[in-house]
């Protein structure tokens, strides 16, 4: 399997992390009576939880556009070295932002952000017509 594809399936394990903790956080912070309802009223959830739960939903944004890529580097045949950088950084990248994000670390979770973003726009260089 290409190294994009591997990366794809991690980011999707990573992602299922990532729900799993904000989950987790949640049933912790509000209790399971509250977390397992309609979520009508639902309390705002701050500190490390409400920063898992904003992780989770960045890294769906950002997974949306990886798988996207990945895809269409599949179907065209056009995996190469950029291909598997810009998808090494993106994965790598990304489980550092999850990691600095439940932490609390503002401009390091920006930086990681960014060097994810970096990963995409490689993916997309690569897929570009030469002529």
């Amino acid at each position: 399997m290409p190294i994009e594809l591997k990366l794809l399936l991690w980011s999707v394990a990573l992602t299922v992390l990532q729900v799993v903790i904000a989950a987790f956080g949640t049933v912790t912070r509000v209790g399971l009576p509250v977390a397992v309802g309609n979520r009508a009223n639902f309390p705002v959830l701050e500190g490390w939880v409400g920063r898992a739960h904003r992780a989770h939903r960045n890294m769906l944004e950002c997974l949306v556009l990886f798988t996207a890529l990945v895809f269409v580097a599949q179907a065209s045949g056009k995996f190469n070295a950029m291909t598997a950088l810009g998808a090494e950084i993106f994965f790598w990248a990304r489980v550092g932002y999850a990691v600095v994000y439940l932490a609390g670390i503002p401009w390091l979770r920006t930086l990681l952000w960014t060097a994810a973003i970096v990963g995409l726009a490689l993916i997309f260089v690569a897929l570009l017509p030469l002529h």
